[in-house]
């Protein structure tokens, strides 16, 4: 028998990778050695420290039981701790921190607390997907703000509509961006915060590639700038910065009615993340700053290896010294999807097409540097010798 899906599963974009999917299998079967650059999953170990650190939190008998909603206070303690270091922002561990699930988590459950249906959340295009996914799932409308490479891929907050903004909630900004590799300035957080303000918005930042950097300049948080803590809620995560992406610890922090409502939301769906781990999360927010040096060196060494590469083969990759990932113009009468296939059927490559997040990265395809540095430098040659046609 069949049952039917709920509205909102059906008001879900499609899945357009399926097709490129089926022919990277086919490939595969084929003997072809794929070179698999479409995932942002960092292919480097976690550090020993923190595995170490799990492996003696996971004998505590405590830690066996039902971990809080809101997570641990050493854990939000060190979050706290790790704020006022790395960015000289003042947080309240118990008002203005919150564990998360792994950012997504965050991401997905915060519309619920403040969209009802038929609100409007401004979501940029392209993007990371969960912002309109949970949008929809609260019951929103999300409203695309395009990034263009002419404005630095970041959003023209004069452009929206005076009609969308009085009936949109959210505004979601994530610099240093996926998949773009664009970061935000000083200059524009200021805007965007005084913007916010003067529309009753909140703003939601999420900003987990913080501490993938290359240059001199660090990224920032929203929440250095006066006045961010009263509109705003920034999510971050130790997946990137530490290599945890399957450990699913992250963090909300910021203001404190934000934090309070993704709380109670979380209270009603979640139990919360195993205390081991976030007792391995206080380790690694503890590291020192060497620790992340040695795989900054790493990316910088494949983003300058696949960046000259593309220079090599006639591309124009987007100037960049932030996240994993390197977003590039396909070439003069391809589609990202049509680009993205010859990339596969020629080259044995897979990239992700810029049109699988959204009608605004058509045009672009975004290859992640989450490969180990021979496996990159065998796809930079590749895309060298690919030939026009």
């Amino acid at each position: 028998m069949g049952f039917e899906l709920s509205d909102r599963l059906k008001a879900l974009p499609p899945y357009l990778f399926a097709e490129l999917d089926r022919k990277k299998k086919e490939k595969i079967e084929q003997g072809v050695d794929v070179i698999d650059l479409g995932v942002g999953d960092p292919d480097l170990p976690t550090p020993e420290p923190i595995v170490e650190a799990l492996k003696r939190a996971a004998e505590k008998p405590e830690n066996h039981r039902y971990p809080s909603y809101e997570g641990m206070r050493a854990f939000r303690e060190a979050v706290a701790d790790w704020y006022r270091r790395r960015f000289g922002v003042k947080l309240d561990p118990d008002k203005e921190v919150i564990a998360l699930i792994g950012s997504k988590e965050g991401i997905a459950h915060f519309p619920l607390a403040f969209v009802n249906p038929g609100d409007v959340v401004l979501c940029p295009d392209p993007a990371y997907p969960v912002y309109r996914i949970g949008t929809i799932f609260a019951g929103g409308e999300p409203y695309s703000v395009p990034l263009k490479e002419e404005n630095g891929f970041l959003p023209d907050l004069g452009s929206i509509p005076r009609e969308v903004v009085e009936r949109a909630k959210i505004i979601w900004v994530n610099y240093p961006n996926n998949p773009t590799s664009a970061d935000a300035t000083e200059d524009f957080y200021k805007e965007l915060v005084k913007w916010a303000k003067k529309n009753n918005l909140i703003i939601a930042s999420d900003n987990a590639y913080s501490e993938i950097y290359t240059g001199e300049k660090r990224p920032l948080s929203i929440l250095q700038i006066e006045e961010a803590k009263e509109v705003a809620i920034e999510f971050h995560s130790l997946s990137k910065t530490f290599n945890m992406t399957g450990w699913r610890i992250g963090m909300a922090v910021g203001n404190e009615e934000l934090v309070k409502a993704l709380g109670k939301v979380k209270t009603n769906v979640d139990s919360g993340q195993f205390n081991a781990i976030q007792e391995a999360g206080i380790v690694a927010l503890n590291l020192p700053d060497s620790e992340l040096d040695k795989l900054r060196a790493v990316y910088r060494e494949r983003r300058r290896v696949m960046t000259e590469a593309l220079k090599k083969a006639g591309l124009s990759p987007f100037e960049s010294e932030v996240t994993f990932y390197v977003w590039t113009k396909v070439p003069e009468g391809y589609t990202s999807a049509d680009f993205a296939e010859k990339l596969l059927e020629e080259a044995g490559i897979v990239c992700t097409p810029g049109s699988g997040f959204g009608p605004a990265g058509e045009g672009y395809f975004r290859i992640s540097l989450t490969v180990p540095t021979e496996r990159l430098t065998e796809a930079a040659r590749r895309i060298e010798n690919l030939k026009d046609g």
